[in-house]
């Protein structure tokens, strides 16, 4: 059994969902998939459904009563690696924007130490292809602003593609994390970060998708600006103490 996972989390992604399965496995280094489908109306589910026949063993999907938000989706896929005994978890959108095969390299920096090894598309400029100027501002600076009120050395704070060893996962309390949208993504990267975890970033190309429609909105952005503030405060009544 590979030890290596990758979760993807879906809703109406009928366009890309089979050329996503197929390009993670063509890869050089094994992987195991798992697909979190927040029963998209657009048949996503059956697609996979179909390719598990194709990747018996490799293949899995984790089928949600509806989208409950992109941090449970992730969240309900690490309790459920954890659970199967991987011991590196990645994380990644299906539409392109992530290319699979920085895969390989965000592996391979846990396997040489790092304990979350971050697709940063800040840490050697601004490498984001097919976005609006206002949006790449945005997000340029909504991580900034999240690197001054958390302390983080993380240039790309808001960050979507991401492995995590497993002794991160373990010790972060999953349930004890509030944000929903991609204020997740932040709060997780802080709490690996106050429980004094190796966070390295690793450079990427983050290219909009070609395909399907984007899950991205104004509301998402205020949820993560609003949100880090909370957190923050929240942070300083709690102990970040490893067990081990």
């Amino acid at each position: 059994m590979s030890k290596n996972l990758v979760i993807i989390p879906t809703y109406n992604e009928k366009e890309n969902v089979e050329k996503m399965i197929r390009k993670v496995f063509s890869l050089e280094k094994p992987f195991h998939l798992l697909i979190v489908e927040d029963n998209s109306p657009d048949g996503t589910a059956d697609i996979v459904k179909g390719l598990m026949n194709e990747f018996p063993g490799q293949l899995h999907i984790l089928e949600r009563k509806g989208k409950l938000g992109l941090g449970t989706a992730y969240i309900s896929g690490f309790k459920w690696a954890l659970e199967r005994g991987y011991e590196a978890i990645c994380e990644m959108d299906c539409d392109f924007s992530h290319n699979p095969d920085d895969l390989l390299r965000l592996f391979d920096a846990i396997d040489n130490g790092a304990d979350v090894a971050v697709g940063s598309r800040y840490i050697t400029g601004i490498n984001v292809v097919n976005w609006p100027l206002g949006r790449v501002l945005m997000s340029y600076f909504a991580s900034m602003y999240v690197r001054i009120v958390t302390g983080m050395n993380v240039r790309d704070t808001t960050a979507g593609f991401v492995c995590w060893k497993r002794e991160v996962l373990e010790t972060i309390d999953l349930d004890e994390i509030k944000l929903i949208g991609y204020g997740f993504q932040i709060e997780m990267k802080f709490t690996a970060h106050k429980f004094g975890f190796n966070i390295k970033e690793v450079s990427i190309v983050f290219t909009d998708r070609q395909e399907g429609t984007s899950k991205m909105s104004g509301g998402i952005f205020n949820e993560a600006l609003w949100g880090v503030l909370k957190m923050k405060l929240h942070s300083f009544f709690r102990k970040y103490e490893r067990k081990n």
